[in-house]
C-alpha cells in the first residue's frame, strides 16, 4: 500500500436529519423571518409617517416642549425628559430588587421553595398594564404622598426632590405630590422587575459549577464566592438585564397615563405633579386627533421606537458577549 493510501482522508458528512429536525429547522426559521419583516415594516411606517411632521418643523420638534397642535406649535422636549425621568425611577428602584431577588432565588433559596419564587416573580409579568395602574392609582398613590413630602421636607435642598410649595406648613397640600412622575416611575419598577429579574437569574444560574466549589474549598464564604465568581461571571447579564427593562420603562403607556397629570413643563423635580411620557401622550391624544395631529404622533411614536430599538439592540449585545454558558473543567 502506498504512502498516499496510508493518509487520513476526511469523510464527508452529510447533515441528512429526520423529518421532525427539518419541520422544526424550517418552522423556526420562518418565524425568524416573519418577526424581522414585522418589525422592519413597523419601522418603515413610522418612519415614512414622520416624514411630513419633521420636514415641516425640522429641529424644533426635538427643542419646543408645548404640544398644542392647534396652534401649530409641536414638540418633544417635555415628553422625552419626562419618558427619561419616569423610566430612571423605575430603574434606580428595579435594578437593586431585581439583582437581590435573583441572587436569593439562585443562591440562597431552599430548593423546596425555589420553584414557587420563579413562578411568581414570573407571573408579575402576565399581569396587565392597567392593573398596575389601578393598583398604583388607588393603592400606591396615596401611601407615597407622605413619602414625597418627606422626601421634599428633607432633601428638598436637592433639585430632583424640591416642590413648589412649603414642606413645613402644618397642613401641607397633598395635590402637590400627587400625579407625579415619582410615583409613576415606581409603579412601571414594579413591572420592569420580572423581565430583569429572570435575565439575571438565568445568568446567575450557570455560573461555573468548578469554580464555585473551588472558591468554597478555599475557604470563601457564600458571599464570598458569589462576589468573585457569580458576579463577575454575570456582568454581562447584570447590565443586558437591566437595559431591556429600561426598554420597558421607556415604553409603558397604560398604567403611567392612569397616574400621571399631564403637563408638558421642562422640570427636573420627580416629587411635584406634572409630566408626560411619548407612549402616555399617543395614548392620550390619539383618539381625538387629526391628520396633522396623527402624524405628529406618529412620530413621536418613532423616536421611542428608535430609543428602544437601541437600548434593546445594546443589552442583547452585552448579554452575547458575557461569559454566560461558558464552558468549566472539573
Amino acid at each position: 500500500m502506498s504512502a498516499p493510501d496510508l493518509q487520513d482522508v476526511p469523510r464527508p458528512l452529510a447533515g441528512v436529519g429526520s423529518v421532525a429536525d427539518r419541520v422544526f429547522r424550517g418552522v423556526s426559521r420562518g418565524v425568524g423571518i416573519a418577526v424581522l419583516v414585522v418589525f422592519g415594516a413597523i419601522g418603515i411606517f413610522l418612519a415614512l409617517q414622520a416624514l411630513p411632521t419633521l420636514s415641516r418643523y425640522g429641529t424644533s420638534f426635538f427643542t419646543e416642549n408645548d404640544w398644542l397642535p392647534e396652534r401649530d406649535q409641536v414638540g418633544m422636549s417635555a415628553v422625552l425628559l419626562g419618558t427619561l425621568l419616569v423610566g430612571l425611577i423605575a430603574m434606580l428602584t428595579a435594578f437593586p430588587l431585581s439583582l437581590a431577588t435573583a441572587l436569593y432565588i439562585t443562591e440562597f433559596a431552599p430548593n423546596g421553595i425555589r420553584k414557587t419564587l420563579v413562578a411568581m416573580v414570573d407571573l408579575m409579568a402576565a399581569v396587565p398594564s392597567i392593573i398596575y395602574g389601578l393598583w398604583g392609582f388607588w393603592l400606591l398613590q396615596p401611601r407615597l404622598i407622605p413619602v414625597a413630602h418627606w422626601l421634599h421636607q428633607y432633601l428638598g435642598w436637592i433639585p430632583f426632590f424640591h416642590a413648589d410649595t412649603d414642606p413645613n406648613a402644618p397642613a401641607y397640600a397633598q395635590s402637590v405630590y400627587t400625579g407625579s412622575a415619582f410615583i409613576a416611575g415606581l409603579v412601571v419598577a414594579m413591572m420592569v422587575i420580572p423581565i430583569t429579574c429572570a435575565v439575571m437569574r438565568d445568568v446567575f444560574a450557570q455560573a461555573p459549577v468548578g469554580e464555585r466549589e473551588a472558591a468554597l474549598a478555599l475557604g470563601a464564604t457564600r458571599w464570598g464566592m458569589i462576589r468573585t465568581v457569580v458576579l463577575p461571571f454575570g456582568r454581562g447579564g447584570i447590565v443586558g438585564g437591566t437595559m431591556l427593562g429600561l426598554g420597558r420603562a421607556l415604553g409603558e403607556t397604560v398604567a403611567v397615563l392612569l397616574i400621571i397629570s399631564v403637563a408638558f413643563d421642562i422640570k427636573i423635580r420627580i416629587l411635584e405633579t406634572g409630566t408626560i411620557t411619548v407612549s402616555s401622550l399617543i395614548a392620550n391624544r390619539f383618539g381625538e386627533a387629526t391628520a396633522a395631529q396623527l402624524s405628529a404622533l406618529l412620530t413621536a411614536g418613532f423616536v421611542l421606537f428608535v430609543i428602544t430599538v437601541i437600548v434593546n439592540t445594546i443589552a442583547a449585545i452585552i448579554v452575547s458577549r458575557s461569559r454566560s454558558g461558558a464552558a468549566t473543567e472539573i
